[in-house]
């Protein structure tokens, strides 16, 4: 049992870069960058929220929200026109990958 868990925890410290470097891929990809800025702090218009240094489960749900319709207020018709392109495991792994970014 204790090989396993170590085993486990191994294989997410291993992973952890190339989580960081799947979100940045997923963060240019699914067109985050083209309204939140290359690095997450400078979005192109001023009312559009700077996302570097965001809490991860704060940004998940945020994206999760404005996928399914629950959250429809603000600017949420920008991203929910590209929200259904973006998978839940996605959502997962870029909010991880802006917690990460400097703020």
């Amino acid at each position: 049992m204790k090989q396993i868990l170590l085993g486990a925890a191994l294989g997410v410290l291993l992973a952890t870069p190339a989580l960081a470097a799947d979100g940045a891929k997923l963060y240019a990809d699914k067109t985050c960058v083209a309204c939140h800025g290359k690095d997450g702090r400078k979005p192109l218009m001023p009312e559009y929220p700077k996302i570097a240094g965001q809490n991860a489960r704060y940004a998940e749900r945020q994206m999760l929200d404005i996928k399914s319709g629950a959250r429809s207020n603000g600017n949420t018709a920008a991203m929910k026109g590209v929200m259904h392109l973006v998978s839940d495991a996605e959502i997962k792994v870029l909010a991880e990958y802006l917690s990460k970014l400097p703020s």
